[in-house]
């Protein structure tokens, strides 16, 4: 029977304020920070605290035969520093009890891999560092944002000294293989890759608590029954954080099905392990090609969702095109502004894949439209590029003197 390994990711972007409030003159000062906090206080309250206890007692309980994984981005810890430093302490403890490995990924939860190798390994390299800084781990095993993956991010992660990186199992690349093995790319020599099993990872982050699905009422036992029945050496689960107690409310029996998840694990014969832990006990005995990018967005598990429309586009290439001139300014807050711009959300929400107008687009989106964020981060965009003039033209009047 196979192991278990299950990952979450933790991810706050930072929304963008009304272009009729957003200051003048260059100020970089361009977040809503009180829509940031408002989200923040809900997820903290509905998700992360009490998601926090659970696991943390589930890991007590089983003596740490329980273990899980978390990619907490960037971003995501800089919104816990500046309006919950208690969700922030919550992980850390959580952490420091044994039984959660920290995963990697960039920083600032970008695509910075599709547009510039220099800013993908700063961003790597930030995000080491602030994982370092709170939860003293220097992880093994990286994640690219929204699981986007490839051949060559694969070798890219090998050269960073990763051991293990995770993608999601995109059935055209397996063509008929299952997920649940250890994989390798081609050309690389020793990072494993550790495939996502998308049907049962979806049965929990999104079937769950849809009354018109066949298997509804989902319980452990029956769950943990579908787990032993998996081929291969490793079942891995990976979902974002948020399924429990947010996207998927207290009231759906979510929280009691965790709570008994890992007995009913335990009753199946089966035991977890950490994505580190499987890249150690396992060889990678398959080859896994995927030239192509692939993501575990939308059911084409491409980039579509963030490179669909020309709005998208304009935005994506007009912020990287900044990337020599704003490194070169060697001004923090303005390296620090210009990269949060490139937040895998900010492309996203203006993706009009479900409607041309928003109209029935995900209501996670925090505007009123696709082009209403699409105005805003240009709007924001212009603001860094008149910060960049000013700098540049200080500096040359420095030099004239």
């Amino acid at each position: 029977m196979p192991d278990i390994c299950l990952y979450f990711q933790v991810h706050q972007p930072n929304r963008l304020l009304p272009c009729d409030a957003m200051p003048r003159g260059g100020s970089l000062v361009h977040e809503d920070a009180a829509m940031n906090a408002a989200i923040l206080n809900r997820v903290a309250e509905n998700c992360y605290l009490p998601a926090n206890r659970m696991f943390k007692r589930l890991i007590h309980r089983h003596a740490g035969r329980f273990r899980m994984a978390l990619s907490i981005s960037g971003t995501a810890i800089e919104q816990m520093e500046r309006h919950r430093p208690d969700v922030l302490e919550s992980f850390q403890e959580l952490v420091s009890g044994g039984g959660v490995e920290l995963l990697a990924e960039t920083y600032h939860h970008s695509l910075a891999f599709i547009c510039s190798n220099r800013e993908f390994e700063r961003q790597a390299d930030l995000h080491l560092e602030k994982i370092e800084k709170y939860f003293h781990i220097r992880p093994r095993v990286f994640r690219n944002t929204e699981l986007i993956y490839s051949d060559a991010i694969a070798a890219k992660a090998e050269t960073m000294g990763f051991d293990g990186v995770i993608a999601e199992g995109v059935e055209r690349n397996l063509e008929r293989q299952s997920p649940n093995f250890l994989y390798r790319a081609p050309e690389t020599a020793r990072i494993k890759t550790l495939l996502r099993n998308v049907r049962l990872s979806d049965d929990l982050g999104f079937r769950f608590s849809d009354p018109t699905w066949i298997h509804h009422p989902l319980t452990p036992g029956k769950f943990a029954g579908w787990l032993a029945k998996s081929p291969g050496d490793l079942v891995n689960l990976f979902m974002g954080y948020e399924i429990i107690g947010e996207h998927q409310p207290e009231g759906t029996g979510i929280f009691d099905f965790w709570e008994n998840l890992p007995d009913a694990v335990e009753d199946a014969g089966l035991q977890w392990v950490t994505p580190t832990e499987a890249v150690d006990l396992y060889r990678a005995s398959r080859q896994y090609d995927c030239p192509l990018l692939t993501s575990w967005t939308d059911r084409e598990r491409d980039l579509s969702a963030w490179t669909e429309n020309a709005m998208q586009l304009e935005a994506m290439s007009r912020v990287h095109d900044l990337e020599k001139e704003v490194l070169a300014a060697n001004d923090p807050e303005l390296i620090h502004a210009w990269a949060h711009l490139q937040t895998s959300n900010h492309f996203h929400w203006m993706s009009t894949k479900d409607g041309a107008d928003g109209s029935a687009h995900s209501p996670l989106i925090p505007y009123q439209s696709p082009s209403d964020a699409h105005v805003r981060f240009m709007k924001v965009l212009e603001a860094l590029q008149l910060r960049l003039r000013l700098i540049q033209e200080n500096r040359r009047e420095l030099c004239l003197t």
